[in-house]
């Protein structure tokens, strides 16, 4: 008998997926709290958003519009993410939300990062730049096995 075949590997499984879930529910709260903090203040974004300086196409588009679009896209796809639901989908979309972010607020401000992230100070580059890499990891492995995706598809097999 095959130690390695018969635990090892499915122990490795379990492991990646436990790890997938974990990742897809720490982005996906962090997208759904930036997008309760857009969205609960209504449709009005605030000034230093207005005068931010977007990347094309978004820079011919009105302030209002790019905030909308933005909290909604971090609430639907934050939700996917959170719930394993077209993931690859959801990742892509919120690493272009992330980069717009990351272009637009943060990288000018600096590297800044853990220990200063609830001030002005840490509002740098380092902790978007760190979701949009767990956001490549999902998009390269997709949801696992603990995901509505896996369900669904496992049920479609059966039928």
């Amino acid at each position: 008998m095959n130690f390695k075949a018969t635990w090892l590997e499915p122990l490795q499984q379990r492991m990646a997926d436990g790890a997938l879930l974990l990742l897809r529910v720490w982005l996906g709260q962090e997208f759904l709290y930036a997008a309760w903090h857009k969205l609960s203040g209504g449709f009005s974004p605030p000034d230093w958003f207005a005068q931010l300086d977007f990347p094309w196409p978004l820079g011919w588009l009105h302030p209002q519009f790019n905030w909308v679009v933005a909290g909604w896209g971090e609430l639907v796809l934050g939700l996917a993410l959170l719930l394993g639901f077209c993931s690859r989908t959801a990742a892509l979309g919120l690493l272009y939300i992330t980069w717009v972010a990351i272009y637009t607020v943060h990288f000018d401000l600096g590297w800044a990062g853990w220990r200063l992230i609830e001030t002005d100070a840490g509002n740098g580059f380092k902790v978007p730049l760190l979701m949009a890499l767990m956001l490549l990891v999902l998009l390269g492995h997709g949801a696992g096995r603990w995901s509505v995706e896996h369900l669904l598809a496992h049920d479609t097999e059966r039928h």
